[in-house]
């Protein structure tokens, strides 16, 4: 007898550009879970009300995307220690005592940094431009890796700061040097540069000049796709190597699944897949 499928989707705006459901289908058809899995555009205004729809359709947990991470934090009523500290969420669960939140973001953005693009962070100096969600999310597992220094730029530098000051602590515990700036006032040059903006999805010019990029550093769109071209464009044509966040959303894909059913899928083996499947 065939176990009942369990619902799960990705929940955003825009979302109709994600890779999401094909990733889950792949991790289902892997791993032998009985999963399903969709993507559902939420009104800019209408976040709560569709997670309870959702979960009132006998939805199991979703992913979320911009610009609801921090909305999917105060809607949790527990959330992980990497939820906590990034004050946003991207990985919710439904259990049968409440709404489980967790961030796992920037284990899947280290993962593929470290593990797939084989960029060693312990010892290096990062950027980090953005505040929002996409950034706090990432930001501790950052620290955790290790780094020299991490730069947090932003427009409204108060954001940074504010993101700077809640990782303070980890910060000091690890001995990396963690500070914010603005955007035009970037001081150095860095061995990774890290997009973290929603610049890419309305195909705003890069937000940082070139002069932070040191030669042969790497450029890391958190974006894919067409999304992500303009910012590795400008990160080849300035000396760097340009990397999209496709590795990123398998690897964070990867640890949304083994919270929702307690297994690991090959996460390597779906993002070769899938950029075979993009090259098409």
């Amino acid at each position: 007898m065939r176990s009942p499928v369990d619902r799960y989707c990705v929940m955003g705006n825009p979302v109709e550009h994600s890779r999401s459901p094909w990733i889950h289908a792949r991790f289902a058809a892997l791993t032998g879970q009985p999963v399903e899995y969709g993507k559902r555009l939420v009104p800019l205004d209408g976040f709560a009300a569709a997670l309870q729809a959702f979960r009132d359709q006998g939805g199991r947990g979703c992913n979320v995307t911009v610009p609801f991470k921090f909305e999917a934090a105060s809607l949790a009523g527990r959330r992980s220690a990497r939820a906590e500290l990034a004050g946003a969420c991207n990985t919710l669960r439904f259990d049968a005592d409440g709404i489980y939140g967790d961030n796992t973001d920037g284990v899947g953005l280290v993962h593929d940094l470290q593990h797939n693009a084989g960029v060693a962070l312990a010892g290096r100096e990062l950027l980090l431009i953005g505040a929002g969600g996409a950034a706090a999310g990432v930001l501790g597992p950052l620290v955790e890796a290790k780094p020299r220094r991490i730069v947090v730029a932003n427009r409204t530098v108060g954001k940074a700061q504010a993101l700077v000051a809640s990782h303070a602590e980890l910060a000091r515990a690890g001995g990396v040097e963690v500070s914010a700036s603005g955007l035009d006032e970037v001081v150095g040059r860095f061995d990774v540069v890290v997009n973290g903006t929603a610049s890419s999805l309305s195909g705003a010019d890069v937000p940082v000049p070139a002069s932070v990029l040191r030669p042969g550093a790497l450029g890391y769109d958190m974006m894919y796709g067409p999304a992500a071209e303009g910012f590795l464009q400008w990160a080849r044509a300035h000396g760097a190597i340009g990397r999209d966040g496709l590795g990123m959303l398998v690897e964070q894909a990867a640890e949304a699944f083994l919270v929702w059913r307690g297994v690991r899928p090959p996460s390597g083996e779906v993002l070769a897949e899938l950029r075979r499947e993009l090259a098409k």
